[in-house]
């Protein structure tokens, strides 16, 4: 609520000056604060201004005269004061009209700009800053507003974004969002820019991780859903534009400090976080700087399984797609009569799967800096710049069942549906038992994120706005040769057999010959290292460094004739650097130097390599089926430095063993670097007459693209063992592709006032999204040579061509009351040029007794995407509020003559928000829903996609306000116990993934000054 109320007398007329405030803020929004703050200085020299009993238009022009105000502010003051009189005579004739402007929205309006106002906090001050931001945007967009200053609405920035309208988020370890989908395009169609910048990744393509950026460093998010001239290019689903605080916003002194706990009621683990923003202005209020910080710690664990090995599938003779199929054993082969009968086309088998657990110790800093420096109110000079460091090091214990058939090796099979759902192995040969594994995976990200940058903003004249700004973002990942993926296979005689259920793991029976039990043996600890012989023992990681250069200058000429109101032109350039350097021991064959006729036996490498009996808590407690749930654990530290003392024993198959030979190396086949240059220009009319406003525009862009990697012929292939090959490569050659392109991306934007308080949006416009910068590399990777899969896999070329699309929207918004709205829109969006994969079977590549499959990403011809979205957003009188948002999209692939779901779309996701806020106290729960959608395309075959099953994540907030200055806050995390599980064509049968990040809770202090 506003503290001051300041009123005018002017006869029989009473204004108060919060009706100036709002019609200022809908007519001059573009910089709303600033001329609040001029209005308020008005206000203020009321005495002086109408000592003669003078009207409000006259003291304007008195104002004027003295030099107060520019003419085009005056211009603007004037409408104003006349829209402000017209209100107050209703006020005066009508006491019940003051109820129209609710106290949310002077809050909305106000809160961040003056010190002599109580700052707005709380969701229901965050949800009618967002109103107001949505009702006052150019195009189709929904925003979101921190609850206060360094506190945003979630603890993570993409969890926030999951509550908007067609919004929808996949996430990391320990359940984190992670990446942003918008209207059910994936995170390949939308940019994410800091400030209207672009923001450097840590992966291989451009799409952001948010987990790298805390939330406390975000003051607000704006997803433009709609597309103008003046706007960065490079968005199909939408451009999330993330802001940052001002100092500005509120002058003085102003501060926050929290402290939060977390623990998650799965894995017991528990984190602890500190935040601080401290903001200050100084110099009679023209120089103002912020500071921020972010210290992080915790720990997560996420309980996984999955089929890591793919599942085998019978060649079928009769679909074009899966001729060879991929039953690389041999054909499951049910009547054991060698021969591959019709009603074994296309049957479908267990490969291999795993089950365990991943274990994080995350920690993340973030430090922020702004400095600004207004001199004069036509001046404004900005330094800013943002440094982050997420330090998150995963460790995954797990156990992993290679049941692969061969002849002879699968008996009593059971099939339902085309699909071997149970079969016994118990073949003696140990080449054909099975060998169940021990599987240690680790992961080494270390992500480095910086942006700096620097803003001008001058009024050269009344008419005339010129920006200019320069900034560099950069991420750096040094993983090489520090992920592993180490498997100890064991070796004792058994017998076993598995059964599908429909549960994300299979039942597993094992029984060795000497009578023990593979889940009572790993429960009671009755296996040790004798038990276990060394198998793959894979080294790998890469190094990310990608650096963006960007510069920017923009105009904003008022012209105000007639219906044409401004033009907005400008030219950007942008420089991107990507390198990737992978670093492994595959390419060598050093991930199988100790496998096959090779093998060690555990207890001869001494020392304690397994170190442990693995029990967890809760471990995989929501799925119904029968296996280990402890597992044995080792130390890859101490098992590198066990194989390194072997050195110089003799080998089986020739020599000694030297451990430099299994050391990773610079893997040229999947290394690249692409530099890419774009340069922009841009011309948009701002329109706008009666009831109505809108623009028109033209962005011109081109990019222009040179991509390094190298390629080598495979030369032979060594069989070490069943499903065990070495691949020999002849020496890399350097490959070098340049491209370049040009588009022209026009757009229009109509807003039409169809009466008070609806609204009417109409949009148009080309947009496009570049290919990720790994699909512009010419890298290929035959690794799955290794396991007796032959597939050469292409990551890209940089020929191909963006996505391009032919969008258009229409919105009807009803603003029905204050901070809320009821709105439904429908999208089309027509896409060309969009990037699918290709299936190219038995392909000779040119080495000897070897065909090969082919997969390589390529345009495919077209897609359509369609939808609807429907959002309601209303706070009530009495504290209680309800957020909520549904989205349905329709999509297919076009390529060739074949029709495809595109890949990454959700075809609904919806959420709904609860909330009671009044006085201290504040209460919100919110369910985000997401549909299954395919993720990946003929997998095993046309018409077999890998599918993301639905999934509801739950969250609830409660704070108290123990003092005007004290908050404490509880927030609760997935509290449904939701996990997220693949599988496909939805068939639980045909499991592909499971993730399971159980529930959190977290409790967090914050003191204000």
């Amino acid at each position: 609520m506003l503290t001051e109320m300041t009123s005018v007398g002017l006869g029989v007329t009473t204004i108060n000056y919060h009706y100036i405030v709002l019609a200022f803020q809908k007519l001059a929004a573009y910089d709303a604060k600033r001329n609040i703050l001029r209005v308020r200085a008005l206000v203020s020299r009321k005495k002086t201004l109408f000592a003669d009993g003078g009207t409000l238009p006259q003291a304007v022009e008195a104002w004027q005269f003295q030099g107060g105000f520019q003419m085009k502010a005056c211009r603007q003051f004037r409408a104003i004061a006349v829209a402000g009189c017209s209100v107050a005579a209703l006020v005066s004739t009508n006491p019940l009209a003051a109820q129209d402007i609710s106290p949310d929205e002077e809050q909305a309006v106000d809160a961040e700009t003056s010190s002599d106002t109580i700052v707005v906090r709380g969701v229901r001050g965050s949800i009618a800053r967002s109103v107001d931001l949505k009702k006052n945007a150019s195009t189709v967009q929904d925003s979101i507003s921190a609850l206060e200053l360094g506190v945003f609405p979630d603890d993570n920035v993409a969890d926030s974004l999951a509550h908007i309208t067609g919004v929808a988020i996949s996430r990391t370890a320990g359940g984190e969002g992670q990446y942003v989908s918008v209207r059910g395009l994936g995170p390949e169609y939308t940019l994410t820019t800091f400030n209207g910048r672009t923001l450097a990744t840590d992966g291989a393509s451009r799409d952001f991780a948010y987990d790298v950026l805390p939330s406390d460093v975000i003051s607000g998010a704006d997803v433009i859903k709609g597309a103008e001239a003046s706007l960065t290019e490079g968005a199909i689903g939408g451009l999330v534009n993330l802001r940052s605080a001002s100092p500005f916003d509120k002058i003085g002194l102003n501060g926050v400090v929290r402290l939060q706990g977390d623990y998650n009621l799965m894995s017991e683990y528990a984190g602890v976080k500190f935040s601080g923003v401290l903001s200050d202005t100084f110099a009679n209020d023209t120089i103002g700087v912020m500071l921020g910080v972010v210290l992080e710690r915790r720990k997560d664990r996420t309980d996984v399984a999955g089929n890591d090995g793919g599942w085998t599938r019978n060649a079928d003779p009769t679909d074009e797609s899966w001729l060879w199929g991929n039953a690389w054993g041999g054909s499951i082969d049910p009547n054991g009569n060698g021969t591959l009968d019709p009603d074994e086309y296309g049957l479908i088998g267990l490969g291999q799967f795993r089950v365990g657990s991943i274990l994080e110790e995350k920690r993340r800093q973030a430090f922020t800096a702004k400095v600004e420096w207004r001199p004069t109110d036509s001046f404004t000079l900005t330094l800013d710049g943002i440094k982050t460091k997420l330090d998150s090091p995963q460790v995954g214990f797990q156990q992993s069942y290679y049941t692969l058939f061969a002849p002879g090796r699968w008996s009593t099979m059971e099939i339902q549906d085309g699909i071997v759902t149970s079969f016994d192995m118990n073949n003696p040969d140990p080449e054909l038992a099975l060998n169940p594994e021990l599987l240690n995976q680790t992961s080494y990200r270390v992500v480095d994120t910086d942006l700096y940058g620097a803003n001008a903003r001058w009024e050269v004249t009344e008419n005339l706005t010129l920006v200019a700004d320069l900034y560099r973002s950069s991420s750096s990942r040094y993983s090489g040769g520090q992920d592993s993926y180490v498997v100890l296979r064991m070796n004792q005689p058994n017998t076993a057999s598995f059964m599908l259920n429909g549960s994300a793991v299979p039942d597993v029976r094992v029984t060795f010959n000497d009578g023990r039990d593979l889940v009572s043996g790993l429960a009671d600890g009755t296996f040790g290292p004798a038990d276990f012989n060394t198998h793959y023992f894979s080294l790998a990681g890469d190094n990310i460094d990608d650096t963006i250069t960007g510069a920017s200058f923009a105009g904003d000429w008022s012209v105000d004739n007639g219906t044409l109101k401004s033009i907005l032109f400008g030219v950007t350039y942008n420089s991107r650097e990507k390198a990737r350097e992978l670093v492994n021991n595959s390419l060598t064959g050093g991930a199988d130097y100790y496998s096959g006729f090779n093998a060690i036996n555990v207890a001869d490498l001494g020392g304690n390599v397994i170190s442990r009996s693995l029990s967890l808590p809760n471990f995989m407690s929501g799925v119904d089926a029968t296996f280990p749930r402890s597992f044995l654990s080792f130390d890859i530290p101490g098992y590198l430095a066990a194989l390194e003392q072997y050195d110089g024993t003799p080998r089986p198959s020739g020599g000694t063993y030297d451990f430099s030979a299994a050391a990773p190396v610079w893997n040229p086949l999947q290394s690249y670097r692409v530099t890419e240059d774009t340069l922009a220009a841009y011309f948009q009319a701002n329109l706008s007459g009666a009831g109505w406003s809108g623009n028109v525009g033209l962005r011109i862009v081109n990019t222009k693209t040179t991509a390094q990697a190298w390629d080598a012929q495979i030369l032979n292939i060594i069989a070490n063992g069943p499903f065990n090959y070495t691949a020999v490569y002849d020496d890399p050659s350097e490959i070098t592709q340049d491209s370049e392109y040009t588009y022209l991306l026009p757009s229009a934007n109509l807003s039409i006032n169809l009466i008070d308080d609806l609204r009417l949006r109409l949009s148009a416009a080309r947009t496009m999204a570049r290919p990720s910068v790994q699909t512009l590399a010419p890298t290929n990777t035959t690794e799955s040579v290794s396991w007796g899969e032959f597939t050469q896999v292409y990551s890209g070329n940089a020929d191909l061509k963006p996505y391009q699309a032919d969008q258009f929207d229409v919105s009807l918004e009803w603003y029905f009351a204050p901070s809320s709205i009821f709105n439904i829109a429908g999208f089309y969006k027509h896409i060309k040029n969009q990037i699918t994969t290709s299936w190219e079977p038995g392909v000779d590549i040119g080495v000897p007794g070897y065909l090969f499959n082919i997969i390589r990403p390529i345009n495919g011809d077209y897609a359509k995407v369609k939808g609807i979205e429907v959002g309601l957003q209303h706070l009530f009188d009495n504290g209680f509020g309800v957020r909520g948002q549904f989205t349905r999209n329709w999509s297919k692939s076009y390529v060739g003559d074949q029709v495809r779901p595109l890949e990454g779309i959700a075809p609904s996701v919806y959420s709904l928000s609860l909330l009671y806020e009044k006085g201290p106290l504040s209460i919100a729960f919110t369910a985000d829903h997401t549909d299954s959608f395919t993720t990946a395309i003929n997998v095993l075959g046309e018409g077999y996609n890998e599918e993301a099953d639905a999934i509801t994540w739950v969250t609830a907030h409660i704070s108290y306000d123990i003092t005007d200055r004290i908050t404490i806050a509880l927030d609760g995390q997935n509290l449904l116990d939701s996990e997220q599980t693949y599988s496909l064509n939805g068939n639980p049968l045909l499991s592909q993934g499971y993730y399971r990040y159980g529930r959190s809770v977290k409790l967090s202090a914050s003191y204000r000054f």
